[in-house]
């Protein structure tokens, strides 16, 4: 199956300090990966290179087949990646409706579509985003990759540091997304609910691949040793 984003011995860094030294990961149309690893492994600085937030110095990148190495991040966005970053990063002065709007591109995800998906958004349109919960500046800025209308969804830590009951209405969220089609990369620490979604994961150490394949082959073993769960 001809991958949707392809990345083969990806090196990045920060400067003159590497931090990713040879990253593998292969998402097909339609899948959702996991991508696991520690805390400083290189999770989030490869969804930065993936968005072209930080430079290629190695291996290469397509997406759609696209050679992504030398696209600027807008241009990187424009075809077809949804960046859901860690920290949600709403413009905090601009309301719902608005923080919505700015982001909204042409295609099948409206503005009613994603109210669909996060009725609570629906209810507080008016409101600025800096008054918002923790839980539904979340949902507010899924809401608004949503709207750039992604071929690729990527959710950086899109559960953390929310409470329990608000955490769970976003897996159910994004069980949702995966039930209609949509392919996503996704980085979290819950390694239950991650098994319960994800098709494939993909382990980081030390800023490589050490470890893909389907979700139902990570043993716990594997998962004590490189994970540390």
């Amino acid at each position: 199956m001809t991958a949707l984003l392809d990345l083969q011995g990806v090196t990045a860094g920060y400067g003159p300090v590497q931090a990713l030294f040879g990253v593998d990961l292969h998402l097909s149309d339609g899948e959702v990966v996991a991508l696991m690893g520690r805390n400083g492994m290189g999770k989030t600085t490869t969804i930065r290179t993936i968005m072209r937030l930080l430079p290629l110095t190695g291996g290469t990148i397509f997406f759609d087949g696209r050679d992504m190495a030398r696209l600027p991040a807008h241009r990187a966005a424009r075809a077809g990646l949804g960046l859901v970053p860690e920290g949600r990063r709403c413009f905090a002065p601009l309301t719902v409706a608005e923080n919505l709007s700015v982001a909204q591109r042409p295609g099948d995800w409206t503005l009613a579509r994603v109210c669909d998906l996060f009725p609570r958004l629906g209810e507080r349109m008016g409101q600025a985003a800096r008054t918002l919960s923790g839980g539904e500046q979340q949902m507010l800025a899924i809401g608004r990759a949503l709207l750039t209308n992604p071929r690729l969804l990527i959710l950086d830590e899109a559960t953390e540091g929310l409470a329990p009951v608000v955490r769970q209405e976003i897996w159910a969220a994004i069980r949702a997304l995966k039930g209609q089609g949509m392919s996503i990369l996704l980085v979290d620490k819950s390694l239950a609910e991650l098994r319960a979604v994800a098709d494939r994961a993909v382990i980081l150490e030390r800023g490589a691949s050490v470890w893909s394949g389907r979700m139902a082959r990570l043993d716990d073993d594997t998962a004590e040793r490189l994970l540390g769960v």
